[in-house]
């Protein structure tokens, strides 16, 4: 039986977190020897998980394999409205098609960090496409304008003159239902959530339900050193990445961010993260340390065979002015003739002939080393040809 006084000193409450508040109304659950029911919830407005998510995919790992109940809320119903928090401006309306084309993949994700089969897995349209215009009425009695609009985002664009949707004032009472509709005990999210949490709670007391605690957990800082880490701002590095872009893009990052992904993403605590700290303070070259960095979040996604494979893989191509050991290979049957540009988007080099024109701008685009550069090129497909896109994307053509 946990105390209060043991709950204060345990890592599965204090490790990585930025602010724990109902500390109370846990003690006294732990204390009657009942599992946790913790609640974590997304919504599919992009169709990939990145590292950003990994602060709560580890925290909730860190719950389940203590025997606690995962809720796993997909969001495809409050994806439509969008979340504000952090927004400072409204999102743009997802259809039910483009949700669909963004969840497919979540669990998939999610179930690199968390065992996706011993979970409770939510859609909260299972409640929302059910209910009348009155629930919305309901929830909308229960909290004043003034308490909505007092969130930071919020205020930020009325200084600005920016609008404010009133579906985007509705989506902390959607959230916070969602609590309503699972029983959580416990909601865990960035501390850019706290609101939509907090808001949890309130909820939860009109329906006459305990509140749930609220657990914020840090943001990691995107790939450019400035923004959070999201795919809207092209920062970010998804989870399903191969190996090898993985490696790449985090030996990109800052050098001021190399510790807080250390101990966000790797999840590097105790005596090495101790280590890792004076290395940086003492060390000039943190060459190393990036690349120790790489290998431990490769190795969490992919495995350490694939984390060895990527460093190797790096470094003859950055180190040694080489090609990658395993690089994808794409058969032909003749010599094939196409435009650049489609054919980048059809080997998955890149996602969408837009992204295709700018890399070939960019001088991003390589044919067995010449750099191509006429977005109206169109290229004969042969034989051995190399084709590199960007730093750390090959793909070699073969009969």
């Amino acid at each position: 039986m946990q105390s209060k006084k043991s709950i204060k000193n345990d890592p599965i409450f204090t490790r990585g977190v930025e602010e724990f508040i109902g500390e109370d109304e846990i003690v006294k659950i732990l204390k009657s020897n009942k599992k946790l029911r913790v609640k974590f919830g997304i919504d599919p407005t992009a169709s990939e998980l990145h590292l950003g998510h990994l602060s709560c995919l580890h925290k909730l790992n860190e719950f389940q394999e203590m025997g606690h109940t995962i809720l796993f809320i997909i969001g495809d119903y409050t994806a439509q409205i969008g979340d504000p928090s952090g927004r400072d401006k409204s999102r743009e309306f997802l259809t039910d098609n483009q949700i669909k084309v963004n969840m497919k993949d979540y669990l998939k994700q999610a179930g690199l960090i968390i065992n996706t089969k011993k979970i409770e897995i939510y859609y909260n349209s299972q409640w929302y496409q059910k209910s009348k215009i009155d629930l919305l009425m309901k929830l909308a009695s229960l909290q004043t304008l003034a308490r909505v609009i007092e969130r930071d985002d919020f205020q930020k664009r009325m200084k600005s003159n920016k609008d404010i949707s009133l579906q985007e004032i509705f989506y902390p009472l959607l959230q916070a239902y969602d609590s309503v509709m699972v029983k959580s005990d416990l909601e865990i999210g960035g501390t850019d959530q706290k609101f939509n949490l907090l808001m949890g709670r309130e909820i939860q007391r009109k329906f006459n339900q305990k509140p749930q605690a609220v657990m914020t957990l840090p943001l990691l800082v995107g790939i450019d050193g400035k923004k959070k880490m999201s795919k809207s701002f092209g920062n970010y590095i998804g989870l399903l990445e191969d190996y090898n872009s993985q490696f790449g893009k985090i030996m990109s990052i800052p050098d001021d961010l190399i510790l807080s992904y250390f101990e966000i993403a790797a999840r590097t605590s105790g005596k090495e993260l101790a280590k890792i700290k004076r290395l940086l303070k003492n060390s000039k070259n943190r060459k190393d340390l990036k690349q120790s960095l790489a290998r431990d979040i490769v190795a969490i996604l992919h495995g350490s065979e694939a984390s060895s494979l990527a460093q190797e893989n790096f470094n003859r191509i950055f180190r040694d002015k080489q090609n990658p050991i395993d690089m994808p290979i794409y058969k032909i049957k003749s010599n094939k003739k196409d435009k650049l540009v489609n054919l980048l988007v059809e080997f998955d080099l890149v996602d969408s002939k837009s992204k295709a024109r700018r890399l070939i701008e960019q001088g991003g685009i390589k044919i067995d080393d010449a750099v191509i550069t006429d977005v109206n090129s169109e290229i004969t497909l042969y034989n051995g040809m190399i084709i590199r896109a960007g730093k750390m994307k090959f793909l070699k053509i073969q009969k």
